[in-house]
């Protein structure tokens, strides 16, 4: 997992562990003063289910790169700024404190990096067809509850919740709804 030397973007779907320390070098540029950095990491519990151990994740894989580059797209118009962007996310069996996904953003000032960083982890858990499956003491599920992918956000569209849910594969193990 590496990022295109000659570009400033960086998404991909990995099953080996996330190079966090990489991730953080790479985004960094001379004429950017802030970097933000989120690891989502896989925990030992979650609501209603304490003793989680491991978490595993499917993806809809032809449509992730895409689905990445799109939310990338969007914060660039939304935050002309900004310099180098990674969003990089596990599929596979992820142990617990192992990072699941990871987003940084490097811009001038912290405020664009922090919007813009916020903007691209919300947009990946609503718009990228990618399922988690905990696995705890006493069971195993895909999820609380069904989860309908809609379109990346635009500036010059917004698709209707129809649209969005006709694009939307049905996640490993359940219904889309």
């Amino acid at each position: 997992m590496t990022p295109a030397e000659a570009d400033d973007v960086w998404v991909g779907l990995s099953h080996e562990s996330l190079p966090l320390d990489r991730v953080l070098g790479w985004v960094a540029r001379p004429d950017c003063g802030g970097i933000v950095l989120f690891s989502g990491t896989a925990r030992d519990h979650s609501e209603g289910r304490p003793g989680v151990t491991v978490l595993e994740y499917e993806a809809y894989e032809e449509q992730v790169i895409p689905r990445l580059e799109a939310l990338v797209d969007e914060a660039r118009a939304r935050w002309t700024d900004i310099g180098r962007v990674a969003v990089l996310h596990r599929v596979g069996r992820v142990e617990i404190g192992e990072s699941a996904v990871v987003t940084a953003v490097s811009a001038p000032h912290r405020q664009e990096a922090f919007a813009a960083g916020r903007f691209l982890i919300d947009g990946l858990k609503a718009t990228v067809p990618i399922w988690k499956r905990e696995i705890w003491e006493g069971g195993q599920s895909w999820g609380l509850e069904a989860q309908h992918i809609a379109e990346a956000p635009s500036v010059t569209s917004s698709p209707t919740p129809a649209a969005a849910e006709a694009v939307a594969p049905t996640p490993p193990g359940g219904s889309a709804g």
